[in-house]
């Protein structure tokens, strides 16, 4: 028998980073139908412009900054953009928005090395950098239109989110304001691509069974945020409402199932995974509860985000034949 040496790897496969890209392009498409529906042409235009313009400054940063003159895209430019997009509010303006393009693309990802080399998800950070730097812009909300491509009337009725009503009115007026099925199919005011819990799930359902996802994160993620939620619940209803609330309100869907799990910012280890969904759980209810902005998913992921390397290295399976160190 012939036996052939050759350098790793060994272990092939027909996958890309570009396949992968498309795929997470796909699952998110229902968001943007939903965004399209409850938001008019506006979400749909923000949408456009956030993938369109992140894959033109990638490819001025890669063509023109690091001369890199066979530079293809893969993709990973326009999931950025996309996912900024679907976590702005309808009333973000354009240039708004791609001054967050710009901050995510150029700052958080290229700064650090490129795709594969950012310690932060670039989506969210620059997500917060626009919350910080246009605070108005970015949490004026409007009540949904529920009309394909529809547009807003000139006397536009803005609308507090779930969670900001339970937190400024408790959760009786919040239970009344905002019913079960609202909740669930996305029929209320807040950023453009998180409402819609149904089709999140179907978009998220759908990585699972390409195999680009593993459930680990939003397992642990989802799980911490009913079990801390039911806790303080069985203390105080009014004060900080029903589990079932905090799961379907806010960013957590989009953010526990799309943005947690980006494969660069996180732990490489099922265990590490487990702990990182823990953990952002964990933060996402004590800012939700005791901070003074009444969501927290995205500082909850990017403050996880910083502790991947330590987690990394905690939760490293052991190489057979030696101890751990």
């Amino acid at each position: 028998m012939k036996l052939l040496t050759t350098s790793a790897p060994h272990v092939r496969t027909e996958d890309s980073t570009r396949k992968i890209m498309v795929d997470v392009l796909v699952a998110l498409v229902p968001a943007v139908i939903a965004a399209t529906y409850f938001f008019g042409s506006s979400a749909f235009i923000l949408v456009i412009i956030g993938m369109v313009s992140a894959e033109l400054i990638e490819l001025f940063i890669m063509r023109v900054l690091k001369k890199d003159k066979e530079f293809v895209s893969n993709g990973s430019a326009a999931v950025t953009g996309l996912l900024l997009a679907l976590n702005v509010s309808v009333a973000t303006p354009w240039w708004v928005l791609l001054i967050g393009v710009v901050f995510a693309i150029a700052i958080v990802k290229h700064t650090f090395g490129g795709l594969g080399q950012n310690i932060f998800n670039p989506a969210l950070t620059a997500r917060v950098f626009l919350l910080v730097s246009f605070p108005n812009a970015m949490t004026t909300w409007y009540n949904p239109i529920n009309k394909f491509f529809g547009t807003y009337p000139t006397d536009i009725q803005t609308s507090a989110t779930p969670l900001a009503v339970l937190k400024l009115e408790g959760f009786s007026k919040a239970a009344q304001d905002f019913a079960p099925v609202d909740l669930f199919f996305g029929n209320m005011g807040g950023c453009i691509g998180e409402t819609s819990t149904i089709l999140l799930l179907l978009g998220f359902a759908y990585l699972v069974v390409r195999g680009r996802i593993k459930v680990t994160i939003p397992t642990a993620y989802l799980g911490t945020v009913l079990a801390f939620s039911w806790i303080f619940y069985s203390v105080n209803p009014e004060r900080f409402g029903s589990p079932l609330f905090h799961l379907l309100t806010g960013g957590l869907m989009l953010g526990a199932l799309f943005m947690a799990t980006d494969m660069v910012t996180t732990p490489m280890t099922i265990r590490g995974q487990a702990l990182f969904g823990v953990g952002c759980g964990i933060l996402t209810m004590i800012i939700r509860y005791f901070g003074g902005y009444p969501e927290g998913v995205s500082l909850s992921i990017l403050l996880m985000n910083a502790f991947v390397p330590l987690i990394d290295r905690y939760t490293q399976p052991k190489i057979f034949g030696r101890r751990n160190a």
